[in-house]
């Protein structure tokens, strides 16, 4: 069982410095070699758990998915709107990034030339059904205007939410993504949201902005 429990330690802590290599100087940049020196493991205990780069992004990929329907999972929980739902899952993905680099590798690996190996869809693909999911229930509730084209709507939700952290690895702080994720659904609730609960949802932007990782 010690032995065990280890391996499982020492897997974590090499997929751990892959991705922070990965999101820092990107996947073609980073070798196996890089990843051992920063994992401060051998290259026997690398290569007893993954046999080459690809897997490594893979398993990266895994966890982001595993993660993020997780969160999609709890913060649909306690009886919450389905746009409420859809809110708090944002602002979870923004502040949690700042603190894993699973998930900011796992960002980096699906914004470039890396594909996840079936039967694991392409992260984008997974947050379009989620954030399309969330939408169409909310028009349901009532709290986005029955007209709207839910799949132009996702769309436009994810690369939203996608762009502004593309570009703001370049140009601030990580810690600022809440803000930014603010900032977003400001501008989507009101032109998505029936003007009698916009209020109510431009609140809980400001709120949420404010709450550590909010479930």
């Amino acid at each position: 069982m010690a032995r065990q429990v280890r391996a499982e330690k020492t897997r974590a802590t090499i997929i751990t410095a892959a991705a922070d290599l990965f999101d820092r100087q990107g996947y073609e940049a980073t070798s196996l070699s890089d990843i051992v020196e920063h994992a401060h493991v051998t290259k026997g205990a690398l290569y007893f758990h993954f046999a080459a780069k690809e897997d490594l992004a893979h398993a990266i990929l895994e966890l982001q998915s595993v993660t993020c329907h997780r969160l999609a999972r709890d913060t649909g929980a306690r009886g919450r709107t389905s746009l409420e739902a859809l809110m708090r899952l944002t602002f979870c993905l923004a502040r949690m990034s700042a603190e894993d680099p699973v998930l900011r590798a796992g960002l980096r690996l699906a914004t470039g030339v890396t594909r996840p190996r079936p039967p694991l869809s392409h992260p984008f693909t997974e947050w379009l059904d989620i954030v399309s999911a969330r939408l169409a229930a909310a028009v349901e509730e009532a709290d986005v205007h029955p007209d709207a084209d839910i799949d132009v709507v996702a769309h436009s939700l994810v690369c939203f939410f996608v762009g502004t952290r593309v570009v703001g690895r370049a140009r601030e702080p990580v810690t600022r993504q809440p803000r930014r994720t603010a900032e977003m659904w400001q501008l989507l609730i009101r032109g998505l949201v029936p003007v009698t609960r916009r209020a109510r949802y431009l609140s809980l932007a400001a709120r949420l902005e404010r709450e550590p990782a909010p479930l």
